[in-house]
């Protein structure tokens, strides 16, 4: 099994090389010295979707995946690896209370204040952190009104 299937499991490997395998498929169509007869387009139609659906079937194991990673980090014995996304999330949002709560209120009185930089990814980041906690507490209240 290749270093892909090593780490994440042979379901992603199969995948890549399926997808890969399909690439080539594509790419002879497209590039192939002979003019795309209706046949040929069809083919490479096919072959489209074919790719569309490997793709969606990637897409699919790598969430499971990164699930399988949150679910190992909250049950792991170590403070640090249940903690650390927690600890980011809270490290930006005292960034952004600083840039836009204390500063400017500080900067009225001195001009010793910082403001620190927060640089666009982290800015994703946080809006994904925030959404995926907006949605996982949802979640968890409408599981617990099932189980009622």
């Amino acid at each position: 099994m290749g270093i892909l299937g090593t780490i994440l499991g042979g379901g992603v490997e199969g995948l890549l090389k399926g997808a890969g395998s399909l690439a080539k498929d594509i790419r002879t169509a497209i590039t192939g010295e002979t003019t795309l007869t209706s046949e040929s387009k069809a083919l490479l139609d096919g072959k489209l979707i074919e790719l569309e659906t490997v793709l969606a079937q990637l897409k699919v194991k790598t969430d499971e995946l990164r699930h399988n990673i949150i679910i190992a980090e909250t049950q792991s014995q170590s403070w640090l690896a249940r903690n650390w996304r927690p600890i980011l999330m809270l490290t930006i949002i005292a960034i952004v209370a600083n840039n836009y709560i204390i500063f400017p209120y500080a900067n009225l009185f001195t001009e010793k204040v910082v403001m620190l930089t927060l640089p666009d990814h982290l800015w994703a980041l946080l809006k994904i952190g925030v959404g995926g906690y907006i949605v996982g507490r949802s979640a968890e209240q409408v599981a617990k009104t099932i189980k009622r």
